[in-house]
């Protein structure tokens, strides 16, 4: 049985250790993520504890299989405060055996219980990921148009 668990700063070793496998999986042996400072990350982190939330999906035996990464920002167009989904990472053993479906659920119940009007994700448009977009259509996010960033 999968229990999924929210999660904070206090588990940020294992929280980064997942979200690496992630980043592996989406840019390969690219240079987009090469030199991330996990200090750096860690203590960002740290001074933002209550906006920061993590969930991980565990095996009965304690084996997290899967982690989901929510942060909590603003924006007048969303009505206030809502919540993005930063990463999210289920084991390939585990997929399509309902997981991230969970860490989804999971995300939507806190989303509620912090009076959330919106929850934002960004899934890759390439067309390997396409897979990844319909199983986000299939929990109820509707396409809103690309992500652009600027990069310091």
């Amino acid at each position: 049985m999968i229990q999924i668990e929210r999660v904070g700063y206090e588990n940020n070793e294992k929280i980064i250790e997942l979200v690496m496998k992630l980043l592996v999986e989406l840019e390969g042996n690219s240079a987009e993520f090469e030199g991330i400072n996990q200090e750096k990350v860690i203590n960002d982190w740290s001074r933002n504890r209550e906006r920061v939330h993590a969930f991980f999906a565990k095996t009965e035996g304690d084996r997290v299989i899967g982690i989901s990464t929510l942060v909590e920002t603003f924006a007048i167009y969303a009505g206030g405060c809502y919540g993005v989904i930063d990463e999210m990472y289920v084991d390939p053993e585990f997929r399509s055996s309902g997981v991230g479906k969970m860490l989804i659920d999971a995300i939507k119940k806190f989303a509620r219980e912090k009076n959330w009007l919106r929850v934002d994700v960004t899934a890759p448009p390439e067309e390997e990921w396409k897979r990844t977009v319909r199983f986000y259509e299939k929990q109820e996010f509707v396409f809103t148009g690309p992500k652009l960033r600027f990069k310091l």
